[in-house]
């Protein structure tokens, strides 16, 4: 090509470089006018995406605590260890690094979930444990604060206060009757991650969390964990299969203690199982048994079928009712019905039954709570058996007198002995403290007269010659019951496997407390409620009537001397 044509062809060249480049920056301009207007929102969201984040606040969960203000349930603030798959350094030994912190096997969590954007790690560490964790400084590992439950008391109050799971939510007993009371509400935040994730600035606050109502139970801490102590080492010196004891405000109907053995401790997730955490004192049922018995002999004086001086002959022990044989433990002779309830003879009980109509004895027990639910709201709450006196035959007719043929719980057999303490009418059992709100009283199942009446006579059960001297308390009159029940098996009643019971009330002149103590299958010759129930009975309410403050009503020589002996 010659220098003129070369020359030539130089200014179509550079017109043609800046045609393209014009072009260039049209099409760029158009572009970027196109993302500003058309797509601007969608790209502002993108980038907020990636940099802002709306993030939950964890809320606190109410704590419960008993009548006086201590703790049985609280929540700690925790970290959990969560990272994002999609971002997570591949570097192995960063991963050994947090395995090894963390005691996780972090190749092992990730199998199948590389795909995923959130995998917890690891649950509730120590907040100590999770700058440790963020000090090492890997790409895609964050932490969250959650709150994790705690309760200082153990298995001495699992029972009644029950436990939460991961997510503190409520999975058995107040946790879960309340949870809506308890968890609060989560708040929001507004906040900027850096490129790995982690939070750099809270840009503002969306809603504040608003922290759980605190729970007000009924308990004593004090009561429970002496209710506790006494029933487990009962329940280990007897090799027994479980036990339950309910301590009771007999004027308020409040629950003060209430026990189980065997128990759990709600700290320890590995040993929360359902055999352990049933609450047996609400949801188990037995036949009562003899401690029955006051309530039938409250019957027959109410209904006017005897009077209270009648003498009753037992003779030859036993009683003869079609195919079935009513039995003493021996030959009791004629007996009045202080005696009756002093020896507990199922035969005196039993023509107590036969000289009282069946509707009046079925009236006293189904308006002292047999047959129907406490009302308490406590999950798997039992109403038990109470059969309607128009199915009764003359069978089923006297051994109702005696405690067989109809089942109640634990709580509500203490349930049942706050009528025989408020004069007649039952106060219901609760679990929740409110000063404001007053025991659901019920009609009167019987007069105080009657009331009073078969009070003074089961005194008698506690002093020399009854069956449950073990069951009193230096320094009070205790009113009580023993009753030892044989338990069922496939074959019908068995001879060598019993429940011992005991229920009573005190101070017998003004009843402020009412106990019932169980002790499922005690071993040995000891299996009787007097035997095994008493002496937990004598050792809680003891304790209870002196850290109440409640005045001594049997004040004398010889119970102030075993009062400083220690003995009960």
């Amino acid at each position: 090509m010659t220098d003129q044509a070369h020359q030539n062809s130089y200014p179509l060249r550079q017109g043609f470089a800046l045609l393209l480049l014009g072009s260039v920056m049209v099409l760029l301009l158009i572009r970027g006018a196109y993302l500003h207007v058309v797509e601007g929102d969608f790209l502002q969201g993108e980038g907020d995406a990636r940099y802002l984040r709306n993030i939950e606040i964890g809320a606190t969960r109410g704590m419960i605590v008993d009548r006086n203000g201590e703790p049985l349930a609280i929540s700690t603030p925790v970290d959990s260890v969560w990272i994002n798959p999609k971002k997570l350094s591949r570097s192995g030994a960063e991963w050994q690094a947090l395995g090894q912190l963390l005691q996780v096997d972090v190749e092992k969590a990730l199998k199948g979930r590389m795909g995923r954007g959130f995998v917890y790690l690891r649950r509730q560490i120590d907040p100590d444990l999770g700058r440790r964790v963020m000090a090492l400084n890997i790409t895609g590992v964050h932490l969250q604060r959650e709150y994790k439950r705690y309760y200082p008391t153990g298995e001495v109050s699992a029972h009644l206060v029950g436990f939460t799971n991961v997510d503190d939510q409520g999975q058995e007993g107040m946790e879960l009757v309340y949870d809506e009371w308890l968890r609060g509400e989560h708040g929001e935040k507004q906040i900027i991650r850096d490129l790995h994730g982690r939070i750099v600035e809270d840009v503002k606050s969306i809603r504040q969390p608003l922290p759980g109502e605190n729970l007000t139970l009924t308990i004593d801490k004090r009561l429970q964990y002496l209710a506790y102590r006494e029933l487990k080492a009962a329940i280990q010196h007897h090799d027994a299969l479980a036990g339950s004891a309910v301590l009771m405000d007999a004027k308020t109907g409040e629950v003060l203690a209430l026990v189980n053995q065997p128990a759990f401790n709600p700290n320890n997730r590995a040993e929360l199982r359902g055999n352990l955490y049933r609450n047996r004192a609400v949801t188990d049922l037995l036949e009562p048994g003899s401690i029955l018995k006051p309530f039938t002999v409250a019957a027959a004086l109410e209904s006017g079928a005897v009077n209270k001086d009648i003498m009753i002959d037992t003779r030859p022990g036993y009683l003869r009712v079609g195919t079935h044989t009513v039995k003493d433990f021996r030959n009791y002779g004629v007996v009045d019905l202080t005696k009756l309830i002093q020896k507990s003879s199922n035969v005196g009980a039993a023509k107590l039954a036969q000289a009282t109509e069946p509707e009046a004895l079925w009236q006293v027990l189904s308006d002292v709570g047999f047959g129907e639910l406490p009302g308490t709201g406590f999950p798997g709450e039992r109403a038990g058996q109470l059969p309607h006196y128009t199915d009764w035959n003359e069978a089923r007719r006297v051994t109702l007198s005696y405690g067989y043929g109809l089942s109640a719980s634990p709580l509500q057999i203490a349930q049942s002995y706050t009528a025989l303490a408020n004069n007649g009418v039952l106060v219901p059992a609760r679990f929740v403290h409110q000063e404001s709100l007053p025991g659901r009283a019920h009609q009167a199942a019987f007069s105080a007269d009657v009331a009073h009446q078969v009070r003074t006579m089961m005194e008698r059960v506690v002093e020399v010659g009854g069956t449950g001297q073990k069951g009193a308390v230096a320094g009070y009159r205790v009113a009580a019951k023993t009753g030892t029940v044989r338990k069922v098996g496939a074959a019908g009643y068995m001879e060598d496997r019993y429940v011992a019971l005991y229920a009573g009330l005190a101070p017998a002149s003004d009843p402020r407390l009412v106990m019932v103590v169980v002790v499922d299958e005690p071993q040995g010759d000891e299996y009787y409620g007097g035997a095994v129930a008493a002496p937990v009975f004598s050792a809680v309410m003891a304790g209870a009537l002196r850290l109440l403050n409640i005045a001594p009503d049997n004040i004398s020589v010889e119970s102030l001397h075993q009062a400083a002996q220690g003995v009960h």
